[in-house]
């Protein structure tokens, strides 16, 4: 089976649009496990436009509430962040390269690049046993100094998958399959995760091909979903794709 966690930050970005509190994100976030998701995952960033820094601690006491249920957090790794993600200690923390004004994540980290810049934060989060996880491109290319980063996962940025899928879907995923069996022979002790873009259409697919996904993170095409079907059924859609894969 692979791990569905729900990325909450579209519901934030709704609650923020008038300045109250509805939905609450406690309260949306024990829904989306209550109807089956595996962890919830958040990307407060420094204008807290979606998820706000003071949302972490009670999201954290809740996913605690739940045995097996994992609380991800995801951002560019600065010292504010760093220090706030070691505070909650959730389960996970995502580190992706893109700055503070970035719309979304939209490209990985080049391992070559930064590579002493990593390992030293993985160590700080190691140390204070929160598992990493580091976006990356689909290409084994930047991929290079994975054994002295030594992050626990990699999460597979997705958008290029997605966007060629209706197109050519077996063009679309080669450079993931490509990547999958890189990190397989080469690094065996990372374990894969996937997000961006993935949807009830393509996510079968990537799933079927790459049985080594261990986590999907989803959020802003299963909140669209819910309008058409509903929070509980368009989890359970979601859910019945990832349930049947990689048993």
């Amino acid at each position: 089976m692979t791990a569905l966690s729900i990325n909450i930050n579209k519901f934030a970005l709704i609650r923020n649009a008038r300045g109250a509190d509805m939905p609450n994100l406690v309260d949306i976030s024990k829904k989306c496990i209550e109807y089956g998701a595996d962890g919830i995952t958040v990307h407060p960033r420094p204008d807290e436009r979606h998820v706000k820094f003071s949302d972490l601690e009670e999201l954290k006491n809740l996913t605690d509430n739940y045995e097996k249920i994992e609380f991800n957090i995801e951002g560019y790794p600065s010292d504010d962040f760093i220090s706030r993600v070691i505070d909650v200690s959730p389960e996970q923390v995502t580190l992706v390269p893109d700055p503070p004004e970035a719309l979304t994540s939209s490209f990985g980290w080049n391992c070559e690049e930064s590579k002493n810049f990593l390992s030293d934060i993985i160590n700080k989060f190691r140390d204070n046993d929160i598992r990493v996880s580091i976006f990356i491109n689909p290409s084994s290319e930047t991929l290079s100094n994975l054994d002295i980063i030594k992050p626990d996962r990699v999460e597979l940025y997705t958008y290029d998958y997605a966007k060629n899928y209706y197109e050519n879907k077996n063009s679309a995923i080669k450079p993931y399959l490509e990547v999958a069996d890189y990190l397989k022979r080469k690094f065996p002790f990372i374990l894969l995760n996937a997000g961006h873009d993935l949807n009830l259409d393509n996510l079968d697919y990537i799933l079927e091909n790459i049985s080594t996904i261990k986590e999907v993170s989803i959020g802003h095409a299963l909140v669209c979903d819910s309008i058409d079907f509903g929070l509980k059924e368009t989890i359970e859609k979601y859910k019945k794709i990832t349930q049947q894969k990689n048993d």
